[in-house]
Parts: structure tokens; sequence; C-alpha cells
């Protein structure tokens, strides 16, 4: 889930950076997503709650960027739509405990799950959402 939500919001994002002043409505970026306005409205509360957009109630009301797209990194975004999840999810299955492997597999697999959430985010700290935006 989190590969869709990070490029739903990657997305709106950049709309946003690419026009930092103006304020959008839910209904104009799912526009350009193609998308539900519900399913942008659900990802703007992540983008809100870690203060990179802000939101204005009302007729003129909408969001925008919470802070200049120079000071957002890509990994910022990533890290408010990813949440305490992982990239990579367990098998919804219980393992055997009494087996060697499945007693273990478990542990194993989150250990290996932090360092692949961790080398995402190491690659999308290079890259704000400035210079992604100036790609468009």
């Amino acid at each position: 889930m989190v590969k869709s939500k990070f490029s739903i919001s990657l997305h709106i994002m950049t709309l946003l950076a690419y026009y930092p002043g103006d304020w959008h409505s839910s209904a104009n970026i799912a526009e350009s997503i193609n998308i539900n306005p519900v399913l942008v409205r659900k990802e703007l509360i992540a983008l809100k709650s870690n203060d990179l957009v802000e939101s204005k109630e009302g007729k003129n009301g909408g969001v925008r960027l919470g802070k200049s797209a120079k000071n957002i990194s890509l990994a910022d975004i990533f890290e408010a739509v990813k949440g305490s999840s992982h990239v990579l999810n367990l098998s919804n299955n219980v393992p055997d405990v009494s087996c060697k492997i499945g007693g273990q597999i478990n542990e194993k697999l989150l250990l290996m799950f932090d360092d692949i959430d961790n080398a995402i985010i190491d690659v999308l700290k290079l890259q704000t959402l400035e210079n992604f935006k100036n790609q468009f």
C-alpha cells in the first residue's frame, strides 16, 4: 500500500509546489491524479500531520505547502505516508515456532525490512521537492 500512497502524495506535493501560492481543493488535486477526492483527503491527513501541508476551510480554502519545497525532501513525504509500517510486509500466516526457520523468520525479516526502508529513505533524502518539481 505504501507504494501507491507515496505516488499519490508525491503527485499532490508536486502540484502544490508547482503553484505554491495557490490554495487547492481536494477535487482539483483529484482531477490531476484522476482519483476520487476522498483518497486525496486521506493522503492530505498524513501530509498535514507532518506539517508538509497547511489547510484553510471555506469557499476559498484548500491546501498548500506548509513550508518551502526547497525544505522538503522526498524522504519527508515518504516517511509521512509510510507511517509505522514497512514497505514490505510479513506473511499473514503464523509460522511454526517449533521449527528452526519458522521460529525466527519474522524476526529476521523485520531486521531486513528496516534495512530496506532505511535504504529507500537514504535515496529519497538526496532530492528535494523543489528539484523534483523542476523536472516538469
